[in-house]
């Protein structure tokens, strides 16, 4: 998918740029896998602001997507790709020889047509799902399960691909894109391929009211606040921090740690990402 920049005929405009979407091939989503999506605003079941900066936003629905890719041996033909407004990555609809239809994330150079499978027997191409103990080493793969049968969490976002280093006594390793080395059992299942809308990090978004309609409200710059509300606040004039860069709360915000020391995965970790 390319970009398609805009003409400068107004201030938001001129530096703003979309995807052309020429990878889609359908607009209208498939209704028994929609659901109803509830906005939060960024509060938790207390009411309380737990992400700032969210609110309003247009309206979406919720695409459900198979995390699992557990239908072993039936095929299944790609219907379309279409848009998907909950995620950066397009999705695939998928018709089962069955009859069931079903959302996967769309890989890159998938078309309607297409032929895909999840299972042991399925070839190891684009679109198909197995374990990683029977996909060859060195493949490029996305949507990674962490634990067998809790569905897929790593590699999600457009133009994602995890490199399949090597497998040693019942783990797989695997390179994420932020570097990251790390090990998951072999018996996690991994969809092959590269998430496709590659281009997707590229578009500028030009305006404050594109943002608004991803609901994503202003931010303000600590050091405009007063010492009350920030620990940058203050001072007359515009002035310096006079400490290092920090949360509203104190804590570091130049890649201040926050894992947990002691969490008992630390240990599948071989090389931490870079910074």
């Amino acid at each position: 998918m390319g970009i398609r920049v805009h003409k400068p005929t107004s201030a938001g405009r001129r530096n703003s740029s979309v995807s052309d979407f020429s990878e889609i091939t359908h607009d209208t989503p498939e209704r028994s896998l929609l659901e109803p999506f509830a906005k939060t605003g960024g509060r938790n079941h207390h009411g309380h602001i737990t992400s700032r900066r969210r609110g309003g936003g247009h309206k979406r629905r919720y695409r459900v997507i198979d995390w699992m890719r557990d239908k072993d041996g039936v095929p299944a033909k790609v219907h379309s790709v279409q848009y998907d407004p909950n995620r950066s990555a397009l999705v695939a609809l998928l018709h089962y020889k069955d009859g069931e239809k079903r959302y996967i994330l769309a890989p890159r150079g998938l078309q309607p047509g297409q032929d895909v499978m999840s299972g042991p027997q399925a070839e190891p191409r684009p679109g198909n799902c197995k374990a990683l103990k029977d996909i060859p080493v060195g493949l490029f793969v996305h949507n990674v399960e962490m634990r067998p049968g809790r569905g897929g969490q790593l590699g999600r976002a457009a133009g994602a691909q995890i490199q399949y280093a090597g497998r040693d006594n019942g783990y797989a390793q695997l390179v994420l894109p932020s570097g990251e080395m790390r090990m998951v059992p072999e018996d996690c299942r991994a969809t092959i391929g590269q998430i496709g809308n590659v281009d997707w990090n590229l578009v500028r978004w030009g305006k404050a009211g594109r943002m608004r309609h991803k609901g994503r409200r202003p931010e303000v710059r600590g050091s405009a606040m007063n010492p009350y509300s920030h620990p940058h606040g203050g001072g007359e004039g515009r002035t310096g921090a006079g400490r290092p860069p920090v949360s509203p709360w104190g804590k570091s915000a130049k890649g201040g740690k926050t894992r947990k020391p002691k969490r008992a995965s630390n240990a599948l970790i071989i090389r931490r990402r870079t910074k």
